[in-house]
């Protein structure tokens, strides 16, 4: 006589998986979540390392300023990367594309053209003409990416100093070209004063006094918030449709309020000072749509799966030269709105314009996980990879650190990033 034994309860098999599942959750998102908390804890730091500059309303805009050209070029740099090449002229080409906009703008009677606009369209297109020169020859010609950048960015940073004289520099330039780094976005809605301003003896407001909000501001990052956590819901929930594993409830949770509270924090910070920068208006808008190329659109994929394996791209009928030859466009065009950018924020044209910016840019894009073997990195990585170097430059600058040290520690961060890239692939 056989006997068979009863099988366990489904409710304990459940159960046991639970931690399970939560663990492999948060061994695949280490990255993502990884950065993230490193971000919060270098702001943390500098805050207390420079008794509470850091977070002052007035220093985190000149943050977003002073940074937003890095971001910017970032974004084109993942494309780059994660297709498999490299491009070291994105610098170069900023600092030409902001003295050819100066000398449009300032120095030839161009008439109608000179128009801060039409300069700003005719750079994005002479951008993108670059970028697809560049790309011409490494997708069509099969030479390496490092060689054709790298004579882009001495061919470009010789003209950007012949365009402009040697070591002269170009401007003042228009107040309305200047906005795009140094604006604000109006207050449509008006502002609300929680606390009056304090008025002196002599009849006057004493700067820094009183509490007033940009309601425009507050709407916008209100909208932002819901938008972040209604597609973040959505998103789950399509993948358990789907049948794919999604994260656990309780660490969605987490993340989404841990995001939300900081970006709330931000958006407050910025209400009560002038308002959001036009500048980060133009990255949100960049942001979101590289999000929605990369995750969404089938030239992303592609552009993933051209970098993971270019010979099984084009077995399986991806065209990988014209993929390429886009990629380079792309980055052309990003280079060319960062330069805009620095001279908008400079309010004129210099020579050294983007001098050694090609190295954040990149250092950006490792930090931020992508793979120097090409195929993996993503959007958000990018961007907060970009905010650590910016955090650290502008934490650094208000201590006190010697350029000199700053690039050391840059280095040292660089370095751990790809390390670590390097640990997680061969525990694979």
């Amino acid at each position: 006589m056989s006997t068979e034994s009863a099988p366990a309860p489904q409710g304990n098999v459940a159960e046991e998986q639970r931690p399970r599942i939560a663990v492999s959750a948060l061994t695949t998102n280490l990255r993502e979540y990884g950065l993230i908390l490193a971000l919060i804890a270098i702001m943390v730091f500098f805050q207390f390392t420079t008794n509470g500059t850091l977070f002052k309303p007035v220093n985190l805009s000149n943050l977003v300023q002073q940074n937003s050209f890095i971001i910017v070029m970032a974004l084109g740099m993942l494309l780059v990367i994660v297709s498999g090449h490299i491009d070291l002229s994105v610098g170069s080409v900023a600092g030409f594309i902001g003295a050819l906009a100066a000398m449009m703008m300032v120095i030839w009677p161009l008439g109608p053209f000179s128009n801060p606009l039409v300069v700003s369209i005719i750079c994005l297109i002479v951008g993108g003409a670059i970028g697809a020169a560049q790309g011409y020859w490494i997708a069509y010609h099969r030479i390496p990416s490092f060689i054709v950048t790298l004579a882009g960015m001495l061919i470009f940073r010789g003209i950007c100093q012949a365009l402009l004289g040697g070591g002269s520099s170009v401007g003042p330039l228009p107040d309305g070209f200047k906005a795009l780094s140094s604006g604000f976005i109006p207050d449509v809605i008006g502002p609300l004063t929680l606390i009056p301003p304090t008025v002196n003896a002599a009849g006057k407001t004493i700067m820094g006094s009183g509490l007033t909000l940009h309601m425009t501001t507050i709407v916008l990052g209100l909208i932002a918030v819901l938008a972040y956590a209604y597609f973040g819901v959505r998103t789950r929930r399509k993948r358990e449709r789907h049948g794919y594993e999604a994260e656990p409830f309780a660490l969605f949770v987490v993340k989404t309020l841990v995001g939300s509270a900081l970006a709330l924090f931000l958006v407050y910070q910025f209400a009560s000072y002038r308002g959001l920068p036009v500048v980060l208006l133009v990255m949100g808008v960049l942001i979101s749509l590289f999000v929605f190329v990369t995750k969404r659109m089938t030239i992303g994929r592609r552009i993933y799966a051209m970098g993971g394996n270019s010979k099984a791209a084009q077995l399986s009928g991806i065209n990988t030269e014209r993929l390429t030859l886009m990629v380079f466009i792309n980055m052309g065009v990003l280079s060319a709105l960062g330069g805009l950018i620095i001279a908008a924020r400079l309010g004129q044209a210099v020579p050294a314009a983007g001098l050694g910016s090609e190295l954040d840019v990149i250092a950006a894009v490792f930090i931020g996980g992508a793979s120097a073997m090409g195929g993996v990195g993503q959007v958000i990585g990018a961007v907060v990879g970009g905010f650590i170097m910016g955090v650290m430059n502008n934490g650094m600058s208000i201590m006190g650190v010697n350029v000199d040290w700053q690039q050391v520690v840059k280095g040292l961060v660089l370095l751990g990033a790809v390390i670590f890239d390097v640990y997680n692939k061969n525990k694979a």
